[in-house]
């Protein structure tokens, strides 16, 4: 699609939503769940989910990064997770990760590809990391054992920790296939599972 399709949708967007709809929307939000996906454009939560309007807040971020809670230093992403766990109160949070993922690519292989944007390295720690040669192309277990490191970053925020401990959250992990279209789940056991279709 070129951007003239987008803009042709959007002109009909408001004739595709009833004005019940659009007078409930308008009332309020109250999602379902909190998803945290990758800004990968071939990574669309809505399809991936069947979500309606109003029923998923969305945090999209290259390579789908969980910061580490760090309040005085404050982020978007981390204001983003706040308001949606604390203001909305989602019972639900989904880390989704994908195969082919471009930001697990440039983790894996040191940087690749990224001597141009300082800024996307930093945000990525790709400094840090070894230069290795994955096995797979479509990067698949680095993009899990990646997807899990999130998971256990977002255990750490206090008030998510709460909230597991209480029983009013629950944290779930999905890897999205984009060659097979399938989605998996990370178990909730032992890292060293394997995913399991959803």
């Amino acid at each position: 699609m070129s951007f003239e399709n987008f803009v042709q949708h959007a002109r009909r967007y408001p004739n595709l939503l009833s004005a019940d709809q659009r007078e409930q929307l308008a009332a309020g939000q109250t999602p379902s769940a909190l998803f945290i996906g990758c800004s990968d454009s071939r990574v669309t939560p809505s399809h991936i989910t069947g979500a309606e309007p109003g029923t998923l807040f969305e945090l999209r971020t290259a390579g789908n990064v969980v910061p580490k809670y760090s309040p005085d230093s404050g982020s978007s992403e981390m204001g983003t997770i706040e308001y949606a766990v604390l203001q909305l109160g989602i019972p639900d949070i989904i880390v989704c990760g994908h195969s082919h993922c471009g930001a697990v690519t440039a983790l894996t292989i040191a940087g690749r590809g990224l001597d141009e944007l300082p800024a996307l390295c930093t945000w990525l720690g790709t400094e840090a990391q070894v230069a290795t040669e994955p096995e797979d192309t479509a990067v698949r277990a680095e993009s899990k054992r990646h997807l899990r490191s999130q998971l256990n970053v977002l255990r750490e925020y206090p008030f998510i920790r709460d909230r597991i401990e209480s029983g009013r959250l629950r944290l779930h992990g999905w890897f999205y296939e984009i060659d097979t279209g399938l989605v998996y789940v990370a178990p909730h056991s032992a890292e060293d599972e394997d995913f399991l279709p959803l």
